[in-house]
């Protein structure tokens, strides 16, 4: 037996994305955004609401980065959320994150995050929210690669948003691999 909801924002899993923009006097600023994921091979698509100071700051300089939350960094990443950076123009301070300016676009590299997505603004639809980024690099930090080079999922911790609870969570253990479970029905 199944329950209807009606029309919901639920999917899972859905990643936390930490936005990284410029303000207008140069400053690093950063929001959460739950509403997100790659849509072409080389890009990203977020739903950003055009009230955001980031909307702002992406839109002026054409550029932004997107960086998945970790566990280690859950607190500052909901700070960075749930404050604007309207009200507070510099609060990376107070989460505690340190920013390098990209070498492939005009905006921020967070320090403690360490997965990063250089993206040029593809455009931007107010109406739907909907900003779509070309990748031009992905950036990983090399404490959580493997001896093969390759991400550490456990290293790296990213978490999750579960939309009906409003948790974050982690991703859990290994059920089986991909492009390979399913030979198992050939």
């Amino acid at each position: 037996m199944r329950k209807d909801f009606g029309p919901k924002t639920w999917l899972y899993p859905m990643p936390v994305l930490i936005i990284g923009t410029y303000n207008e006097n140069g400053t690093p600023n950063a929001m959460n955004a739950a509403w997100g994921g790659i849509s072409e091979e080389n890009e990203i698509t977020v739903c950003v609401s055009d009230d955001h100071k980031t909307t702002a700051n992406f839109l002026s300089r054409g550029a932004f980065t997107v960086s998945p939350a970790t566990r280690e960094e859950v607190v500052a990443a909901d700070f960075v959320g749930i404050t604007s950076g309207n009200d507070l123009p510099d609060k990376l301070q107070k989460a505690g994150w340190h920013a390098e300016k990209s070498a492939f676009v005009d905006a921020p590299v967070f320090d403690e995050l360490p997965m990063t997505l250089a993206c040029r603004v593809k455009s931007y639809d107010a109406e739907s929210c909907r900003l779509i980024g070309e990748i031009v690099n992905v950036s990983v930090d090399t404490a959580v690669l493997d001896e093969k080079g390759k991400i550490d999922i456990d290293k790296f911790s990213p978490i999750v948003y579960d939309p009906v609870g409003h948790t974050y969570r982690t991703l859990g253990a290994v059920v089986g691999h991909a492009f390979s479970e399913g030979k198992k029905l050939k």
